[in-house]
């Protein structure tokens, strides 16, 4: 799976895309999320407070409990704000 970071996600994990292998037991946003936070310690400060990372899968949002399912990409990025 690609996965794409984006603003304060980007800076704080220090990439901005990589190929991933994921588990067969990561199958949920929540879990890719998850998962994630315990591969070092820039992923744990990117996601150290996973709800307010939202992702999209294959371009489309998705909450914690939509399935991976066949999606080939999940973008990360925080909340954005209007104004």
């Amino acid at each position: 799976m690609k996965l794409k970071y984006f603003a304060w996600v980007r800076e704080r994990i220090g990439v901005p895309e990589e190929d991933v292998d994921l588990p067969a037991s990561v199958d949920t946003v929540a879990g890719l999320k998850h998962w994630l936070a315990q591969r070092d310690e820039g992923y744990a400060y990117a996601l150290e407070n996973p709800a307010v990372v939202r992702v999209a899968l294959d371009k489309k949002l998705a909450d914690d409990n939509a399935p991976l399912g066949g999606a080939t990409e999940a973008a990360l990025f925080p909340p954005m704000t209007g104004g």
